[in-house]
Parts: structure tokens; sequence; C-alpha cells
């Protein structure tokens, strides 16, 4: 069995400190004496050393030795293994999946280790059987769910659910782009939305604001409007400018008793766009009316002129140009209104996001089956995401190729490239001489493909898409092709956007039935709140002598659950070098972070993340210490409650020796990946501080202000960084 050295010690420290007590004793006590006395005494021990050998003080301190090192071992298995297998049966009482004990100690301490791992085992196999009777018992409900997040996700408005309380509790990916570009985060401050779940939409629009709404919702069906059908509709500016048109539904109980509402429904839509259009439309109109009222004027005064009988021809020519002049004013701001009107309807028509590969393979099978003619891509970038009306493009591509009948259209292929921020699609066709007025007669016409007719043209198709089209001929390669100019895609579409091959958590239902109320912070109980776990990773371990953070990860826990889906991770330009020595600990070379968001940048941004929850991490101390260190630079302080999952830990396994992540993660079961990656930290530590959870309610460790409390009071509170 192996030994803590400092027991041996303290148990090895009496027998020598009574070996030393007699020694001296007996050196004194000699000292004392008057020569005769000391003669006698020395006659008198002079045969009992001769006798034994050694001295009666040796025998006494192998004796104390001897008593320390039976003391050592009856602790070790009586005191300290017993202990020791009571906060490992802790960890199995409070989770099923935890490691099974390891027999040490004496005997009945093996022996009792073995027999809680079979009732264990026992329990898992019955939490087995259970969970099987669970699962199918709530498979129906759980599919209906799974549907509806799964077309809440497929939606084309933003759409969020939240509690009475404000609380996120449902949103699709739109509603998550288009916060995202409404965050005034840097560019790449990954995870820095506006939404999550479980956080509050205050954070997003003015609590008074909702209110109001809402409000406006029970009024309408207090006066007999249906209540499944009321409705409230705002809009609202964002602090970027941006402006949102808000429609809100309540959400009711399935029972119609006029129950009171548990929530409520947004449907969002950024107008911005349609607001400057109609801002520089009634722009335009305002300019019209102003300059054609002094138009009128000028005509009618230079009409009343005219009436005059004898004017002279000179006068009169002078006024009639005049006349003429105006009209002509006026009809050139009339058809540059008409033209800008035109332009507006063009660019706005409804795009959407195609991946290019997949557009340049619908076009090919389309003329296929129009012309027969097969269709050979050519150098396509089938990476590139475009933003088009794809049944448009198609048609006209398909016209085009139509009318190639007279060409060689053997050699028909179609090729996608990038040009800067926009895309080339062009088709191509063999020409030894093309006549260009009759391919760009082409451009202009209705399409027509086989009996289907459509009142666009290929310029109005390319114009829809805020771009041109035109001919070109190769004479080299004697090569001709039509030339699209495409709008690239702003972003990929909400199917790409997922962590780490997860997919986001967009629903909790079980959110409908959290409710704050307005009990303190420290009051409440530690499973209602919501935890931002966070790790960093620095250049060195010396904040206060210039070691700075190269990244920030984190993750949330809401409602007991680890949102993957919703995580911070942002890489950090330190604006220092970093040591070679720390670069094999986390992997970060400089390269990564030169050209990064500052701290400065970075921190609102997490401050945004972390809003409203309390913050946890492991050693969280040292990671504070960064924090709080660039209060001043950055402007943004964190003054929420934090919780250690090392304080935490050293509370409910007093009797071990390590706290750090592995030895905790190792105890409880837990696998941590990524392991010095401050995500892969954070969710490891977010994992630990779950499993904690039910060790401190055993405890009595309920509220969120007792775990602070008894955190302070471990031996490791008192490091400081």
């Amino acid at each position: 069995m192996k030994f803590d050295r400092r027991l041996v010690l303290v148990m090895l420290a009496p027998g020598a400190a009574l070996a030393a007590w007699l020694a001296l004793g007996g050196v004194l006590f000699r000292m004392t004496l008057d020569p005769a006395q000391r003669a006698g005494v020395d006659a008198a021990i002079g045969p009992l050393v001769a006798s034994h050998g050694v001295l009666p003080v040796a025998w006494w301190l192998i004796a104390a030795a001897l008593a320390a090192w039976a003391a050592g071992r009856l602790y070790a298995a009586h005191v300290a293994a017993p202990a020791r297998l009571a906060d490992a049966t802790r960890v199995l009482i409070g989770d099923v999946a935890a490691p099974d004990l390891v027999p040490h100690g004496g005997a009945a301490a093996r022996n009792l280790a073995v027999a809680i791992n079979g009732l264990a085992g026992a329990r898992r196999a019955l939490q087995d059987d259970m969970a099987r009777l669970v699962a199918a018992a709530s498979r129906g409900v759980a599919e209906q769910r799974d549907q509806l997040g799964a077309l809440m996700a497929e939606l084309n408005q933003s759409v969020v659910v939240c509690n009475l309380d404000g609380r996120i509790l449902l949103y699709n990916e739109r509603a998550r782009q288009l916060f995202r570009r409404l965050s005034r985060a840097p560019q790449g401050a990954g995870g820095a939305e506006l939404i999550g779940l479980g956080r509050s939409i205050y954070g997003v629009f003015d609590r008074a604001l909702i209110a109001h709404a809402l409000e406006t919702v029970e009024r309408r069906i207090a006066r007999g409007d249906d209540a499944a059908t009321a409705s409230a509709r705002f809009v609202t500016g964002m602090p970027a400018g941006h402006l949102l048109r808000v429609s809100m539904a309540p959400v009711r109980p399935a029972a119609s008793d006029g129950s009171a509402p548990t929530g409520f429904v947004l449907l969002l839509d950024d107008i911005t766009g349609e607001y400057e259009v109609q801002s520089r439309r009634d722009r335009q109109l305002l300019e019209l009316t102003e300059a054609s009222r002094a138009s009128f004027a000028n005509m009618q005064a230079a009409l009343d002129v005219l009436d005059y009988p004898d004017l002279e021809a000179e006068e009169r020519d002078r006024f009639q140009k005049v006349v003429r002049e105006e009209v002509s004013a006026m009809s050139a701001r009339l058809a540059a209104l008409a033209a800008g009107m035109s332009q507006d309807l063009m660019t706005r028509w409804p795009l959407q996001e195609m991946l290019g590969g997949d557009l340049v393979a619908a076009v090919a099978t389309r003329i296929e089956a129009d012309t027969g003619q097969r269709v050979t891509p050519d150098e396509v970038d089938g990476t590139l995401w475009l933003s088009v009306d794809s049944f448009a493009l198609i048609q006209a591509l398909a016209f085009l190729a139509s009318r190639l009948e007279p060409f060689d259209r053997a050699d028909l292929r179609i090729r996608l490239t990038q040009a800067g921020n926009r895309a080339h699609l062009d088709l191509i066709w063999a020409a030894e001489d093309a006549r260009p007025e009759t391919l760009t007669g082409w451009q202009t016409g209705a399409m027509q493909v086989g009996d289907v007719l459509s009142p666009l043209s290929v310029r109005d198709v390319a114009e829809r898409h805020g771009g041109e089209v035109w001919f070109e001929h190769d004479r080299a390669r004697s090569l001709s092709f039509f030339r699209f100019l495409l709008p690239l895609a702003t972003g990929e579409p909400a199917a790409a956007v997922t962590h780490k091959d997860s997919r986001p958590e967009y629903y909790d239902f079980d959110l409908f039935a959290a409710s704050e109320g307005s009990r303190a912070l420290d009051e409440r109980l530690l499973g209602d709140i919501a935890y931002t776990v966070f790790d960093t990773e620095t250049t060195g371990l010396h904040p206060a002598h210039g070691d700075e953070i190269i990244q920030i990860g984190a993750t949330r826990i809401v409602n007991g659950k680890v949102l993957r889906g919703e995580c911070f991770d942002q890489l950090v330009d330190p604006q220092r070098s970093i040591p070679e020595a720390s670069i094999p600990i986390h992997g970060i070379r400089p390269a990564m972070v030169r050209g990064k968001p500052t701290i400065a940048e970075v921190m609102p941004a997490f401050r945004t993340f972390a809003s409203d929850t309390v913050l946890v991490g492991h050693n969280v101390a040292f990671d504070m210490r960064f924090l709080k260190l660039k209060e001043v630079v950055s402007g943004v302080r964190f003054d929420q409650p934090v919780l250690d999952t090392l304080l935490l830990s050293s509370v409910v396994h007093p009797n071990e020796a390590s706290h750090d992540l592995e030895a905790i993660a190792a105890r409880l079961g837990v696998t941590i990946s990524g392991r010095h990656t401050a995500v892969g930290d954070a969710l490891a530590t977010a994992e630990v501080f779950l499993k904690l959870l039910p060790l401190l309610r055993e405890q009595g460790i309920l509220t969120l202000g007792q775990a602070r409390e008894a955190a302070q009071k471990s031996y490791y509170s008192r490091l400081r960084y």
C-alpha cells in the first residue's frame, strides 16, 4: 500500500521528540550531579550498557518508530481508506455512469468496495431497464419535438420563442444569422451572437417594448379578438443602425380556457434595406415635386406671356424655349425616377443561396433535357456560394443554349470562377465567326424555351441579380461565351454552420417552466441557474508581469445541459511574443494570432456572451486575474458571481490528494478531449461541474450562496495570482 509520507513523518515526530526529550533530560540530569554522584551513576549505568549493547535511549527511539509505523498502517487501512471509499461511493450514488470503486485498505474495506460495485451494477441494470421503458413511452413526443425543431431550422423567417421571463427557449438558424449580423462583435469573434438558449431577449429589445406589445395583445383578446390569431407589431432600431420589424404572438396552454400566456413568439425581419429604398424613393419624389413645382411655375408664366397678341417674335421664341426646356427637364427627372424604381425592383427580387457546383449541375441537366446536347463542366469552382434566382438563371442559360443551334454545340461547356467579390458564370461554345449584333440581340428579347414563354429577357435576369451579362469571343481559341456577373452569397447557408461537427441546440422546451422570480441570485438553486463555463490560454503564468491572453473559449450551461452548439472560441492577438516553452502546451503559434482581434476588442464580445450568467472555471482565479487586469483597456468588467470546480471538488472530496482537471474528470467518469485548448478545457470543465452538482446537494449545498461560502472555506481558495 502506498502511504502518504507526510502522515509517516507526523507519526514519527512524537517518537523522535520523546527520544530527544529523554536524551536531553539525561544529559541535563547528569550535569547537575557533583563528581562523586556522577561517578556513582556511571558505575550503575555502565554494567547495564555493557550487558545490552545499546543505550536505553535507542530502545525508546526504536519503540517509538515501530509505534508510529503501526499507527500509520492502522490509519491508512481503517481511516483513510474508508474515507476515500465513502467519497467514491457518493460519486456512484450521484452518477450511475461513474467508474467502479477500486478496492484498497483493509480486508473489510476491500470486501465492502466489491459489494458496493455489485450494488452499483444491479442499479445500472435497473436504470437501463427504466430508461428503455421511458424511451419507449416518450418516443412519440420526442419525434414531434424533433420535427418541430427541424421545421424551425428550415424556415426562411427569423423566429424566436421566449417564456414570460424573456428567456429564449427556441430559435432557428435564420434568427441566429440575423443577430450575428447585428452584433457589434469584432470580425471573427466566434460565439458573440446576441441570442442563445436561456439568454434574455431583453439584451436585444427594450423590456418596456415587449411588455407594451403583450398588453396590446391582451387588450385585443379582451375586446373579442380570436386568442389564436391575436398579435402585435412594432418596429425597433438596433445599436448598429439596423431596423427590425417584429411580429409578436402569445404562447398559450393547449386548453382553450382563457389561460394566461406562458410565453411569446417573435417573428423578425430586417427591413433596413427596405427602409433605405423607401427613404430614397420618398426623397426622389420630394425632389421631383419641388423641382416640378418650379417648372410648372416657369411654364405657367411663359404661357401667360405667350397669350399676349402683340408679343414680338423674338420674345415669343424665347418663352417657347423656356416651356420646351422645362418640359424636357421634367421628362428627364421622370425618366430617372422610373429607372431608379425599376432598378430597385430588379435588385430587390428575392434570391436564395446556392452552392455553385449544384447550380452548374442543374444548368447542365436542363440544357441536356431541352436541347439533347451534353454540357461539360469546365473550370468550375464548386465551393462558391452564390446568391441567385436559380429558376430564372437556369431558364436564361437554357434559352441561350437553345439559340446556339446554328453553331457547333458539340463542345458546349460551362465555367464558374470567382472574380473579386463576384462570380463569373460562362456558357462556352466553339465558334469561328460569331456575329456580336445577333448574339447581343438575344439578350434583350423575351425568352422562349420550347413551349414556355417568359416575360423576362436574359438581361432582365442579369439585372435581377444586380449584375450584367455580355458576349465575348476568344479568337485565339475560336471560342465564344456568354458571361453572367453574379453576386456571391454573404456566407454559407444555415445547414453548414455547425460547431465541431455537432448540430447546435436551437430549442429547450423545458425552459417554459423556468421562472426567475424575485429571489436574490445567491438564494437561487444551483440547478436553476444559467452558467458560462470558460477557460483561457495565455503566453505564461504571470499576468502581473506582462503575460497576455491568447485564446478565450467558453460554453454555456442552461437548464442543466451543456450547449455545445453555443460556444465562444476566439484567438487573441497578444501584441507580444509567445514564449517557445509555452507553445507545446497550448499549440498556439505566433502566426495563428497575428492580425486577430486584441483583448480590448474580444472582451466586450465575451461579456455579451456571458451576460446574465454565473461564471464557472477550473482554477478560475488565474483566468479572472487576467480579465481583471484588462478592465481599463477594454472598458469591460465582469462583476457576476464566479464558481471554481477546483474548490468545489475539494469540498465534495476533501480526502483526495489531487484536484487538477484530469484527476477530477477521472474520478467522475468524464472524458476529456482537446485538453489545453480553451474550448476543449471549457467543455470538460462544464461536464465536471454538472457531475459535481448532485454531490454538493448530498452535502446540503443547494444554492449559489451556499456553494460560494463552502468554496471560500477551502484551503485552495487562499491561492492568489
